[in-house]
């Protein structure tokens, strides 16, 4: 990565995907392929539009359905062809997926404790976040260090692996990562390429991003 002698350096943007049924009845996804509702649509194709006016050099996607969709709004915008990747899927969480969090919590509620506190948990005998992120960050590194300088990626994504892509981009110990709080449907962070590497400069954004003034970069 380049600093950012000369420009402002390349941005990322982790935007998530638009609201889904199993989102409304907070039903855990995971890797589940579940597609986007009406809503969810609506959510894509107004936050493509804000998206489009960033300039985004390139885009890529998680291929399950609610991401890819999502991913397609953007492209009709901007005109960029999509690259869909499996590695940049949600957590797998095994037992876990199809519950509603209160059936988690309940029915796992030691483990359910155990992954909030931080611990290394295998969710529903799923992956680790730290897995997750061993196989989403180099993805997301590999398409900005093919970005111009200057240059802004948009990776489209799930809640749970922006989090702890973003957590790894940053540096962070995985059990701070739960720290980041989590994405609305269809909002984005943006990290922007700083002298010492990435930074976090938007977090849960849904409008379009303002330069930070004043700061120490």
């Amino acid at each position: 990565m380049n600093g950012t002698t000369g420009g402002r350096g390349r941005r990322i943007v982790l935007w998530r995907h638009g609201q889904t049924a199993w989102n409304l009845e907070r039903r855990f996804q995971g890797s589940t392929d579940i597609e986007l509702t009406e809503t969810g649509v609506g959510q894509a194709r107004r936050a493509a539009r804000l998206l489009a006016s960033m300039k985004p050099d390139a885009i890529v996607a998680s291929d399950l359905s609610r991401a890819a969709t999502t991913a397609r709004e953007l492209g009709a915008v901007t005109g960029h062809d999509i690259t869909y990747d499996a590695a940049l899927r949600e957590t797998y969480a095994g037992s876990w997926q199809g519950l509603t969090h209160n059936e988690i919590m309940a029915r796992f509620g030691e483990q359910y404790a155990a992954w909030k506190r931080g611990e290394p948990v295998r969710r529903g005998g799923g992956e680790l976040e730290s897995e997750v992120a061993d196989r989403a960050a180099p993805v997301v590194i590999s398409h900005a260090d093919a970005l111009p300088d200057d240059g802004t990626l948009v990776v489209v994504s799930h809640g749970g692996t922006i989090r702890t892509t973003i957590g790894r981009l940053l540096g962070l110990e995985s059990r701070h990562w739960e720290s980041l709080g989590g994405l609305s449907n269809c909002c984005w962070s943006v990290l922007g390429e700083g002298a010492r590497g990435w930074r976090l400069l938007e977090h849960n954004a849904g409008t379009l991003p303002e330069p930070v003034l004043g700061d120490d970069d």
